[in-house]
């Protein structure tokens, strides 16, 4: 066999090819991991910026740890470890209300809001009794590929619990399933700031019920950061790949997908380099791989590309700032027992449900919320590694900032007014500390990662979905060319960094040989 020719090839280094190519090479299989940049991780990953070190996009890591790819891979002795971030998270209005601290402790969570929203405490035990085993049930699916066997056994397993709970609020709106629970905004927005509108949706979307799992979610998972930035998940996936035996190419932009007769061939890359291969992994987006690289695919895939072509490639809404800063924010309505080293938690500084209703239908007219959804953290407080020297590193993620801006990308003006708003919420002259800042906008990441109008398609909608999903390629990895896969965000369950498509794209591979 030719030098070139690999059993498998996995196109695109993100943190889902990443994995799925380091599970493949563990495997057995001699595996080549292509990327088109100069760096694996894509935007999971963590690049120098002002001194310090500036995650591309937000750097907590919940799902990724509930997984279990960290032990498996073995990615402790890689140089991967976390610093459990506790509280997880602040949770703020654009109103004066008090804000509240989300715990991974329940009891610590109802004891604040004892202190800051009496009223809601009853409500929030009886949402947590009802979110928390559904969000196990989530967590435990998410490890396999969905099956309604692997579903059920796991029902089983569990005695039922979480799956009505799974069941009504996939029928319900998110915005409907706060209202059961709670009766003012400090309680029902940032919940939903964190779900919905990351999806890109308004919380009042029928059947976007289960995107309100978002607070119980830190309950049950332990909310942690990689020492050193996010860029260590790939890194150590990445030294995991090349131990057992994996090879990968930087800067190789893939040109094609070839075919010959009813299976895949291997790949083409854009200098015309061909590379054969039995297996060919996609961590790309899907209306790449099918709409732009798939050479000649066989009769059985015609099906297949019509689907993908009738289906729309949504744009970027999600926007980031990154920036140097003397000192760290500290939101005026926290209360006054949250410490100094309690402020490198993520805070959500949330719009009203009407608001986030209103900014999902300007998203279509290019307008933006005047006071958007933002989630930042000072990651340096928790991890003094990633810090410029004599000052901190700041991020600042804006929600619903459509690609198709209608005044334009190319005027930092947006951005700044952000900040200026954030700076409203925080301690006096706050603003007057900052130093060097980027804005990383939807326009940025589709030249610079490769995501068509700057938005990552993700799989949404918990394990229900994926056994009613319409595009089995999506929850199955496989597809009708026979040796092509699909993985990453676009599949079962892409949603932040979770990592666990690629794991079951790997293991669906290796179970067929």
């Amino acid at each position: 066999m030719a030098s070139t020719d690999y059993d498998a090839i996995v196109i695109g280094a993100g943190h889902n090819g990443l994995v799925c190519a380091a599970y493949l090479a563990r495997g057995g299989l001699r595996t080549l991991l292509v990327e088109a940049r100069d760096g694996v991780g894509g935007t999971a990953t963590s690049t120098p910026f002002g001194g310090g070190i500036a995650n591309i996009c937000n750097c907590d890591h919940l799902t990724f740890r509930t997984t279990p790819v960290i032990e498996e891979l073995g990615l402790a002795g890689h140089g991967l470890r976390y610093v459990d971030i506790d509280p997880a998270q602040f949770n703020a209005t654009w109103s004066e209300a008090p804000a509240w601290a989300s715990y991974h402790s329940l009891e610590r969570t109802l004891d604040g809001l004892a202190a800051s929203h009496p009223g809601e405490v009853d409500g929030y035990r009886r949402y947590a009794r009802a979110a928390m085993p559904a969000v196990q049930m989530v967590f435990a699916a998410a490890n396999d590929a969905p099956s309604l066997g692997g579903l059920t056994g796991k029902v089983l397993a569990r005695r039922g619990r979480g799956v009505a709970t799974l069941l009504r609020w996939s029928r319900m709106s998110a915005a409907d399933v706060m209202r059961r629970y709670f009766t003012s905004e400090a309680l029902r927005a940032p919940g939903l700031a964190v779900g919905p509108m990351v999806w890109g949706i308004s919380p009042e979307t029928p059947g976007s019920g289960l995107g309100a799992l978002t607070y119980a979610m830190r309950h049950v998972g332990r909310l942690g950061r990689p020492v050193g930035g996010s860029r260590m998940v790939p890194e150590s996936i990445l030294a995991a790949f090349r131990a057992a035996g994996g090879d990968l190419r930087l800067g190789s932009p893939v040109g094609g997908i070839t075919c010959a007769g009813e299976r895949v061939r291997g790949v083409r890359l854009a200098d015309g380099t061909e590379i054969t291969a039995a297996r060919v992994v996609s961590a790309c987006n899907p209306h790449d791989t099918f709409l732009q690289w798939l050479e000649s695919p066989p009769p059985q895939a015609d099906r297949l590309v019509e689907r993908w072509r009738a289906i729309p490639h949504d744009e970027g809404y999600e926007s980031k700032i990154d920036a140097v800063v003397t000192s760290v924010p500290r939101l005026r309505t926290l209360p006054a027992s949250v410490g100094d080293e309690e402020l490198g938690a993520t805070f959500v500084l949330a719009p009203s449900l009407a608001d986030m209703a209103r900014g999902a239908t300007m998203i279509a007219e290019g307008r933006i919320l005047d006071r958007p959804a933002l989630i930042g953290n000072t990651p340096s407080v928790a991890d003094p590694t990633v810090a410029p020297s004599g000052a901190h590193m700041f991020s600042l993620e804006a929600l619903f900032t459509p690609y198709r801006f209608a005044g334009g990308w190319s005027s930092t003006a947006e951005p700044r007014r952000w900040l200026e708003r954030f700076a409203e919420m925080v301690q006096p002259d706050w603003l007057d500390g900052l130093g060097e800042w980027r804005a990383m906008t939807p326009d940025r990441y589709e030249r610079e990662f490769f995501l068509p109008a700057g938005h990552a398609t993700s799989f949404a909608g918990g394990p229900l979905a994926a056994l009613l999903n319409r595009h089995p390629e999506l929850t199955r990895y496989t597809t009708p060319v026979r040796g092509l896969y699909l993985t990453g965000a676009a599949t079962f369950p892409g949603a932040g960094v979770w990592g666990a498509s690629g794991r079951n794209a790997a293991l669906a591979v290796l179970a067929r040989g």
